[in-house]
């Protein structure tokens, strides 16, 4: 099987965020969760620790999230995808996004978030988006998106090399974090002469 090229709409449904108006109210005890900028990162996803309980207005029906659900940051300095991996809450997202639903069975969703957080695609948006400061992606922008859909086999293999590079990631950034403290700590005990004492003891640590 070859790779196929098709418009995301024609691999997808796509959805608006719910039309809160104004800033989205925290009601605690409500059993009903909304997804916000500051809860999503192109590296962890949606944190659902910030996640706040919220109250519905209107008549709108919400449009309730679901495992395998893509959010889409349509506004913004940086225009991205998340995945949402589960959920087990009713749980609807600020009107800054949109979500994805994949409906072509020979696409994985964490593939498609893969895709569209990569330079080609991002290329795309940066092109074509509104604004300068704040870019704004139009729906049709996002539907009329160009993706590659390769063979499942072909898919699980970059999402397993992606997921590896990650973690290197996090390793080397630890590493960097541990060494800038170390430095940190030298400098501070430089000034009360326990230089080598700290050296010593970093290094006994390491062995």
């Amino acid at each position: 099987m070859k790779e196929i090229i098709l418009k995301l709409v024609n691999a997808v449904t796509l959805s608006s965020g719910h039309p809160f108006r104004g800033k989205i109210p925290e009601k605690s005890g409500s059993g009903i969760y909304a997804i916000q900028m500051k809860d999503v990162s192109p590296e962890d996803g949606v944190r659902w620790d910030s996640v706040i309980e919220t109250e519905l207005s209107g008549k709108k029906q919400p449009y309730w999230l679901m495992s395998g659900d893509i959010l889409f940051v349509a506004r913004g300095s940086y225009n991205y995808a998340v995945l949402i991996e589960e959920i087990d809450k009713q749980t609807i997202c600020a009107p800054h996004f949109y979500i994805l639903r994949v409906t072509n069975p020979s696409l994985l969703p964490a593939f498609l978030v893969w895709q569209l957080n990569q330079r080609p695609l991002q290329k795309y948006f940066d092109s074509a988006a509104e604004g300068s400061l704040t870019k704004s992606i139009r729906r049709s922008i996002l539907e009329q998106a160009e993706i590659t859909v390769p063979p499942l086999e072909t898919q699980h293999k970059i999402l397993g090399l992606h997921k590896a590079i990650l973690q290197e990631k996090k390793l080397y950034t630890e590493l960097i974090r541990n060494a800038d403290k170390l430095m940190h700590t030298l400098a501070s005990d430089l000034m009360a002469g326990k230089t080598l004492q700290t050296a010593k003891t970093h290094r006994e640590a390491q062995s």
